[in-house]
């Protein structure tokens, strides 16, 4: 059976909650705007995000594969953190995707068998038109590439660094991935959550999941008493 538009043959998928409708743009609202805009026939061929931990960039990659599926489009995501070990086979005929999403770059740069497995699927999504998406941890020039046209090829597309959110920001993403799940997120409380939780957005959403969770089973609205209650702080 071949995969569906999204799914890896080894079983890698996209995550439900990992969409545009729930990603805060924030600073980044152009890159946004390029990645929604990239399957249509004025969209860039190649697209190139960078930033830390946290940015939201493999967030981003799976949005796009998630609207590339609901325009009825071939869509492929390859997280290397959880491929990279694999021979790089998985990147043979990319020219039947329409969208092509690599998810930490960095982690099998300098590896002769995936660079060359790179550059040769670049070429190949370039000649049939179709569209790549690539994520890393730094940008396209500060990646130690040690094949040269691969080096070249990186450089090709419209690169962006992705801006983490500032507070107000990271308030305002809480909030709306509460709305998204249909809970009521008072201000004074999520920004309790964001005082005593961690930085990073994953872990923050995870909370806020544990409240829908508790807030559900003991029938009561999200105030600060009752997360210092759920979450034992």
């Amino acid at each position: 059976m071949s995969p569906g538009p999204s799914q890896l043959p080894l079983g890698v998928g996209l995550r439900d909650d990992a969409t545009f409708a729930n990603y805060l743009p924030g600073d980044n609202a152009s890159l946004v705007a390029h990645l929604m805009k990239q399957l249509d026939e004025s969209g860039e061929s190649f697209l190139y995000l960078w930033g830390g931990e946290g940015v939201g960039c493999s967030h981003l990659l799976q949005a796009a594969c998630h609207n590339a599926d609901a325009r009825g489009k071939r869509a492929l995501y390859l997280p290397l953190d959880a491929l990279g070990h694999f021979p790089p086979d998985i990147l043979e005929e990319p020219e039947r995707l329409d969208l092509l999403a690599i998810d930490d770059l960095q982690l099998v740069v300098g590896r002769k068998r995936w660079e060359e497995a790179l550059f040769h699927g670049f070429n190949r999504l370039r000649d049939a038109g179709k569209r790549l998406v690539i994520a890393a941890d730094r940008s396209p020039r500060q990646l130690e590439v040690k094949l040269p046209d691969l080096a070249s090829r990186l450089n090709w597309g419209m690169v962006f660094h992705a801006q983490p959110l500032n507070d107000t920001q990271r308030l305002a993403a809480l909030q709306l991935r509460a709305q998204v799940r249909g809970m009521e997120l008072p201000a004074e409380v999520g920004r309790y959550i964001l005082h005593r939780g961690p930085r990073q957005l994953d872990p923050l959403f995870e909370i806020l999941s544990r409240l829908d969770r508790a807030s559900l089973s003991a029938k009561r609205k999200l105030t600060i008493p009752f997360v210092k209650q759920a979450l034992e702080w």
